[in-house]
């Protein structure tokens, strides 16, 4: 049990960037959002990535031992960050939904809204429970973009992102919101998306998705989804 001198809050005070890690095997790819990616020597130059056991790029990385890292910027929108970030590669091909292109390794490196990306061969995997810890020498790198890198504080506090269940940093009071129970509503009440916690406001609309200003929930068209993860109204619960 943690000791009264265990306040994991000083762990929240640590930095992260925000990435998309790749990786491919005998035609399969697949990538994910991550925080904690990190250089950890500089001769030869080493990067390590943790990754969540149970996604599909955690099965790629162990059996094909390459990954690539994609440094995104400020300007990436929540919307690319949701479906890298909320949505399973076995069920999407997030892939086809961006640019990218094959690098030296045969990963796919994603190159909207990056800044940079660094290819790995895996010298050591490391097991942290629920996660894994992929160490490798960095064989191939180069600037894609221009632009402040986009640090996990910025996703946090600027643009409200959430924070989902299989990232190293997740904690439950400020994870995306559990299912509610429907209850009566007028039609201009709001629905919050019970993935990424997206609040859909009828007042505002979603103008960017041709949804108009005073549009109910229940009126958006059937394959309307979450402007920021992607997933569609069965989703959503009645905000509180």
């Amino acid at each position: 049990m943690p000791g009264s001198d265990l306040d994991l809050h000083a762990l929240f005070t640590l930095g992260y960037g925000l990435y998309i890690v790749t990786s491919r095997k005998d035609g399969r790819r697949n990538g994910q959002i991550s925080n904690a990616v990190m250089q950890v020597t500089d001769t030869p130059p080493r990067l390590a990535a943790a990754v969540n056991k149970g996604s599909l790029t955690h099965e790629l990385i162990s059996e094909s031992g390459v990954f690539a890292v994609s440094v995104l910027a400020e300007s990436a929108p929540m919307k690319l960050i949701g479906l890298f970030g909320f949505r399973s590669g076995r069920s999407t091909d997030k892939l086809s939904q961006v640019s990218h292109e094959a690098g030296s390794t045969g990963c796919p490196i994603v190159r909207d809204h990056a800044l940079a990306c660094t290819e790995v061969r895996v010298e050591t995997a490391v097991d942290c429970g629920t996660h894994t810890v992929f160490i490798g020498e960095v064989v191939a790198a180069r600037i894609i973009g221009r632009g402040r890198p986009m640090t996990y504080a910025y996703y946090r506090e600027v643009l409200g992102g959430k924070t989902p269940p299989t990232a190293p940093t997740y904690r439950a009071s400020n994870a995306a919101r559990p299912r509610k129970a429907r209850k009566e509503l007028s039609a201009m009440d709001k629905y919050v998306c019970d993935v990424c916690g997206y609040v859909y406001d009828p007042a505002a609309g979603d103008p960017d998705n041709g949804v108009e200003p005073g549009t109910a929930f229940e009126d958006l068209p059937d394959e309307w989804v979450c402007p920021e993860c992607g997933v569609g109204k069965d989703e959503f619960s009645p905000a509180e």
